[in-house]
């Protein structure tokens, strides 16, 4: 049977993938024109990453998966407690990141290599996670979990709506993704 909260939880994977491969994508295109980057873009994106991944995605396996894969997959406590630490050090790495951009765009030139550094780490930090929960995290949840589980999960994660999923962007998101499909490069946008 497939469940719902599965389906947004690789939904939501897929769309963070490609939001962090158009990251890397615009830095090198830049780089290769040796110009500087659209820094509004630039916060729009990452914006993006904290609003949607690490507020409502990751609170949710947070609070509501993993508690109950503790509970009745007890071995994969330590994957679990791995993709906790994750969660926590991913709110401080966006801010780490989104500062470093802020430093590349007052300071120019000389802050571009840190700034494209932090990226190429947080991307890579992102889709090893990402990984480890599609290969450990998911198939245990499938086999372990109660169908009373998946009712609660599937409404939880229901409820996320990230518009990069499929969504109406509520009126209140709709600049930022107007913005971000206007002027990322593809997969995630039109530029």
């Amino acid at each position: 049977m497939r469940h719902a909260s599965l389906t947004v939880i690789e939904q939501e994977h897929q769309a963070l993938a490609a939001m962090l491969r158009s990251l890397s994508m615009l830095l090198a295109h830049a780089r290769r024109e040796r110009r500087l980057p659209d820094f509004d873009l630039l916060r729009a994106m990452l914006f993006y990453v904290d609003e949607f991944p690490e507020r409502l995605h990751h609170t949710k396996e947070s609070e509501l998966l993993f508690p109950r894969l503790r509970e009745r997959a007890p071995e994969i406590a330590p994957v679990l407690d791995r993709l906790d630490a994750d969660h926590e050090r991913g709110e401080r790495a966006i801010r780490d990141l989104e500062h470093a951009l802020l430093a590349f765009e007052v300071m120019g030139e000389p802050r571009r290599a840190a700034f494209e550094d932090a990226v190429a780490r947080y991307v890579d930090f992102y889709l090893q996670h990402m990984a480890v929960e599609e290969r450990d995290v998911l198939p245990a949840a499938r086999r372990v979990l109660t169908d009373a589980d998946w009712t609660e999960l599937d409404a939880a994660f229901a409820a996320n709506r990230d518009p990069l999923t499929g969504h109406e962007p509520s009126d209140e998101y709709r600049p930022l993704f107007q913005r971000i499909l206007n002027s990322a490069p593809a997969p995630i946008g039109l530029g």
